[in-house]
């Protein structure tokens, strides 16, 4: 399932969804289904040679603690 942002229309909230084919979003605060999808800052990036690298640190790329992510054990 995609995960996807949407802005309410009514009471402006942000927030994000897993979402089903042919399952209409609603706002998890008001209920609201007069909701707007946006673009993602996953999606939003730079390309080519000014891309920024992955963090510093173990395999996965993100944690500081690679035993507890299953890393530890190279």
């Amino acid at each position: 399932m995609p995960l996807f942002e949407y802005s309410c229309a009514e009471c402006g909230r942000r927030f994000e969804l897993l979402m089903r084919e042919g399952v209409m979003p609603v706002c998890p605060a008001c209920r609201s289904e007069h909701v707007e999808k946006q673009f993602s800052a996953f999606a939003v990036g730079a390309s080519g040679a000014q891309a920024s690298p992955m963090p510093a640190g173990h395999a996965c790329g993100g944690c500081q603690n690679p035993a507890a992510c299953g890393f530890g054990n190279n």
